[in-house]
């Protein structure tokens, strides 16, 4: 036992777990949170996963109506098909597919930003200042990317739906009317704000993970790249985790 080390991973993940308690005591309990910084990863996470959200919610719902319209149109159930897909982007497709996007190309940076200020000592230099790295560094990160990501999976289900519809027209000569009449029977207003809670969870899951990994960086540049990848893969699995726990308390 004298000898034994346990892995990496463990003591990586009880100091993300802290990290994120950390978060939480400061931003709910003391109110205590960097506007300035905050507003600014706000600005940076928003134009970096807005473009890329879109196109992608846009190929997935057009993907999504030609197998719905092929498939109902032999059964003539064709007035369903916009309730379904409604149903299928708020409750699971929009606020998964923001989360990976953002985990990607979001997440990955934070990663590699704050590993490397690690393993340049840049961080021990904050506590040197007075700065704490978890008011400074990491609260801003993941307060930006938990708020949003809720305002990113309602852009994204709204381009999403209109690909949709567009889609559904000129392909399979389904009206636009139709399928907006069957979302608006079937879609409640609940399921767009378990779409925001997803992605409110989504973002905060995915800048800790990210934010804990890139702290905990050793290695020089080697270490900086392994942390990227890692956090970004660990990130998914996490947003799988989740998501199936608040499908399940949901529904």
């Amino acid at each position: 036992l004298n000898e034994w080390e346990p892995p990496k991973f463990v003591w990586r993940t009880l100091y993300t777990l802290l990290l994120l308690g950390l978060v939480i005591k400061r931003v709910v309990w003391q109110r205590k949170l960097n506007m300035a910084q905050t507003i600014q990863q706000i600005a940076r996470v928003g134009p970096d996963t807005l473009g890329v959200a879109m196109l992608t919610s846009s190929f997935v719902g057009m993907v999504f109506t030609i197998q719905f319209c092929k498939e109902f149109s032999k059964v003539g159930l064709t007035r369903v098909i916009g309730g379904l897909l409604g149903l299928a982007f708020t409750r699971e497709l929009t606020p998964v597919i923001c989360a990976i996007v953002l985990a990607g190309r979001v997440g990955s940076a934070i990663a590699a930003e704050l590993g490397t200020m690690q393993v340049s000592e840049q961080v021990d230099q904050l506590r040197t200042l007075g700065s704490d790295p978890v008011d400074y560094l990491v609260a801003p990160r993941v307060v930006a990317c938990a708020l949003s990501l809720p305002i990113l999976s309602v852009v994204s289900f709204t381009i999403g739906m209109a690909a949709s519809i567009l889609l559904a027209d000129l392909r399979y000569g389904i009206s636009p009317n139709a399928i907006v009449d069957s979302a608006a029977k079937y879609l409640e207003t609940s399921d767009i704000g378990v779409m925001c809670v997803k992605g409110l969870a989504f973002g905060g899951v995915i800048a800790t993970i990210s934010c804990g990994w890139g702290q905990t960086t050793t290695g020089g540049a080697k270490g900086v790249g392994e942390s990227t990848t890692a956090s970004v893969v660990i990130s998914l699995v996490a947003i799988f985790v989740v998501d199936f726990f608040l499908s399940m308390i949901f529904f």
